[in-house]
């Protein structure tokens, strides 16, 4: 038994003629006569009662009926469910990221993109950026959002959005004074940093203070961007953010740009290759959505 013949039955069945259910199903008539025939045959019991002038249903044809209908239509909804899942309408996304990275575009890019494919279940899930090449290898996440990307052949990296670094300073600072500060400028401050062993980030901005001539004195060494400004707020040193960790005014810290040369804070998208339609969706949204705006505004819909 075939598809075919469960379609054909149902034509015949809903228009009670040969002639008719042919027309609908765009055949002649003697094959699709036969197909009902071999359909019956494989049953063992008629389901139509056949005149010169009418078709009328058995009781095991009425039964049938009941059954071929739900039948078709659960394969109606398989193809359905499988082409939405293709072309990526429907399904999971799972993002991995640090808390600093929602500070950026990131929050808009997931508000439009859940307007967009309403049937895609978005999922965050909070990590340091050293976790995130495993779990995508591990597939428990299927985009990876980072600053400094390592080097893995396995993974596919693209560059989500700029972002420049500046520097957090307390309120009445001496150098708060100043529109933009040189690198040169903090060799004297205590600093609090991003952990060196969990962020390849911090571990270039130490770097860029060596590149300026000094070793950065570090007094405390945190996991997030947002408690590196509460302990900038309490007084403990400065420290070097990416500009989104100044897009809340505070009033009891001094954001400042860098002069250049200066590091910046890129945010990278990291995924494994091939990626998932899903995927492919928010990645084509996000090119989208950031192409010329430099990535530091809001996300329209």
């Amino acid at each position: 038994m075939e598809l075919r013949h469960l379609r054909y039955f149902v034509a015949v069945a809903e228009s009670l003629s040969f002639t008719a259910a042919a027309e609908r199903l765009g055949v002649s008539q003697p094959p699709l006569s036969q197909q009902i025939r071999d359909l019956e045959a494989e049953l063992g019991t008629p389901l139509l009662w056949r005149t010169s002038r009418s078709v009328a249903l058995t009781p095991a044809g009425t039964a049938f009926l009941a059954r071929a209908r739900g039948i078709l239509g659960a394969v109606e909804e398989a193809c359905a469910e499988a082409r939405a899942v293709g072309a990526g309408r429907t399904g999971t996304l799972d993002l991995g990221l640090t808390g600093s990275i929602l500070a950026g575009p990131l929050g808009g890019l997931i508000r439009v993109f859940g307007e967009r494919y309403p049937d895609v279940l978005v999922r965050l899930h909070e990590m340091p950026p050293g976790e995130q090449p495993a779990a995508l290898h591990a597939q428990r996440i299927d985009l990876g959002f980072l600053r400094r990307p390592p080097e893995d052949p396995a993974l596919r990296v693209v560059q989500a959005w700029p972002e420049a670094v500046g520097v957090a300073l307390p309120a009445g600072h001496r150098l708060a004074a100043q529109g933009a500060i040189a690198l040169a400028d903090l060799r004297d401050e205590p600093f609090v940093s991003l952990r060196l062993r969990d962020s390849r980030f911090a571990t270039d901005l130490w770097e860029a203070c060596r590149n300026a001539g000094f070793v950065p004195r570090l007094v405390q060494q945190v996991v997030e961007s947002a408690s590196l400004v509460n302990l900038v707020a309490a007084g403990l040193g400065v420290a070097l953010v990416p500009e989104s960790a100044g897009a809340v005014p505070r009033p009891d810290v001094a954001y400042r740009p860098l002069l250049g040369p200066a590091p910046t804070a890129d945010v990278c998208a990291l995924y494994r290759a091939p990626a998932g339609a899903v995927t492919e969706n928010f990645l084509a949204l996000m090119r989208d959505a950031l192409d010329g705006t430099g990535g530091a505004g809001p996300v329209a819909s």
